[in-house]
């Protein structure tokens, strides 16, 4: 059992990483991966943002991320370069200058927007939700739910959601130790996070339990499902125009728990102003033994789908800032997919049966 454990844990199942910095997540270079990049900005300058900020206020804490956006502008020349490269996939065009800065500049809004969603709720936000009516109804019901969201816009926004149903317990399962001070930021500004955080460093068998529990609760599970991790299982399927790597973990979980998976974005508008959008992928997942690699590609192009869809009408939401196609990381974790998958669904069982 300890074996099947340290298995588990090292697929990295579920562990899409929620707390990213300002273009903290590029690779360096050809052959990089994402989770190697450090955290940006350091340790300084993410609480000298937070001390402005709340001391300040949101106005004066915006006009700093100008400078903020130049510096990684001329500064970090893979995440450039990824930008363009997005944009030449989103409309056939390179990204221009002010394309890349608008970007960047979105996500270091979005930062900084979480500092005050957390320190001081939703009021100073104006958010519109889609499709809540549905995800209520269901937790009404007592079902629980498997929010998959991407590094697209603001997850935090979810919160508003759970200041709603406060009988409603939320967990966001990610990886504590890649953003260390952000994480330290935002526990300080919100205690409570801590005690919604599903750690995935406490090893798969507590991952898996600690998910059971909030699905028998009736609880929502939120997650973060287009990147995955060094040698974790993952499934190819075409996405602007190309085709790139999606972790499977997601979808093996929802298949295991057999719960509701619900698309969550919290795309940026500008200003103060946000969609939370919900959409429903999926009501139960099957993944049968025979066709287990077609069905986790159904799953996986419709969540890639809706996610093209939803750039295309808010196109400066895209804040993964590595080169997401990249084919050598492709045909690697393409390979291990056909291999992993159903080996990852046998250890999910058995941390679930434990």
């Amino acid at each position: 059992m300890a074996m099947a454990r340290r298995k588990l844990a090292d697929t990295g199942a579920g562990t899409m990483d929620q707390q990213e910095w300002v273009a903290a997540a590029g690779r360096g270079g050809p052959g990089g991966h994402w989770s190697s990049r450090p955290e940006g900005g350091g340790w300084f300058a993410i609480w000298l943002i937070r001390f402005i900020g709340l001391h300040f206020g949101r106005t004066v804490a915006r006009s700093i991320l100008y400078p903020i956006t130049l510096y990684f502008y001329f500064r970090r020349g893979p995440e450039r370069r990824a930008a363009r490269d997005y944009f030449q996939r989103l409309d056939g065009r390179p990204g221009s200058a002010w394309q890349v800065l608008r970007l960047i500049h979105a996500f270091a809004a979005t930062i900084l927007d979480r500092v005050f969603l957390l320190a001081r709720g939703a009021d100073d936000f104006a958010i519109t939700t889609h499709g809540v009516e549905a995800l209520q109804q269901r937790l009404d019901a007592g079902r629980g739910v498997l929010l998959v969201g991407a590094h697209i816009g603001s997850f935090d926004v979810l919160r508003v959601l759970a200041a709603q149903r406060t009988q409603t317990r939320l967990k966001f399962v990610m990886d504590k130790g890649k953003t260390p001070a952000i994480n330290t930021l935002l526990e300080a500004l919100a205690p409570e996070l801590a005690d919604c955080v599903v750690d995935t460093a406490r090893g798969g068998t507590e991952v898996v339990l600690a998910l059971s529990e909030t699905v028998r609760e009736g609880g929502m599970i939120a997650l973060l499902g287009d990147r995955g991790r060094p040698h974790e299982a993952m499934r190819e399927v075409p996405f602007l125009g190309a085709r790139a790597a999606f972790p499977a973990a997601p979808w093996l979980i929802a298949s295991l728990l057999k719960v509701p998976v619900v698309l969550c974005l919290g795309l940026y508008r500008g200003g103060n102003r946000y969609d939370l959008v919900f959409e429903t992928l999926a009501e139960q997942v099957h993944l049968p033994r025979a066709g287990r690699g077609p069905a986790l590609d159904a799953c996986i192009a419709r969540y890639a789908g809706r996610l093209e869809q939803h750039l295309h009408a808010a196109p400066y939401n895209w804040f993964n800032f590595y080169d997401f196609w990249l084919p050598q990381a492709v045909a690697d974790a393409g390979a291990e997919a056909h291999g992993a998958a159903p080996a990852l669904d046998d250890r999910l069982r058995q941390a679930h049966a434990a």
